[in-house]
């Protein structure tokens, strides 16, 4: 699978709920790709039922990000919403950890804690392409430079 949507991040767009400019993104690793049924049903980051243990200096609710809305695609009739790890010049490190990850889901962090995982929006997978592993080592986390949505 490649990387996408959740689907709830449409009807988020469509009510005004998300301003990728302003609010608080994270993305958490995961051990298994959202199926299609999860990614139509799972609204929230409670849904979430593949989230990677701690392990090294990764902590689970995952790491902070960037996220910017870049200029209007008029041909595509779309809109990139740049979404990058905000860790060391867009990568995230995660050193001395056993992981063994697929990819990473973003979300939207509501209320400034990570204690609200039944109010945190789901945007999006990001599929590594494959399991990568570290065994007590550094784990690193790129998206694409940048992580493009494209919602039109």
């Amino acid at each position: 699978m490649a990387s996408r949507n959740f689907t709830i991040v449409a009807t988020n767009l469509a009510k005004g709920v998300i301003d990728y400019d302003t609010e608080v993104f994270y993305a958490m690793l995961v051990t298994a790709i959202p199926s299609e049924a999860n990614l139509d049903g799972w609204g929230f980051r409670s849904d979430v039922t593949s989230e990677h243990a701690a392990t090294g200096n990764y902590t689970t609710g995952g790491f902070l990000c960037d996220s910017s809305v870049a200029a209007q695609d008029d041909p595509t009739d779309s809109v990139d919403i740049n979404i990058v790890p905000d860790v060391g010049n867009g990568n995230a490190v995660f050193t001395s950890s056993t992981i063994t990850a697929v990819g990473a889901i973003i979300f939207r962090q509501i209320g400034g804690s990570m204690a609200t995982p039944a109010t945190d929006n789901l945007v999006s997978f990001v599929d590594f392409g494959g399991t990568i592993t570290s065994t007590n080592g550094d784990f690193n986390v790129t998206f694409s430079t940048p992580m493009n949505i494209d919602v039109n």
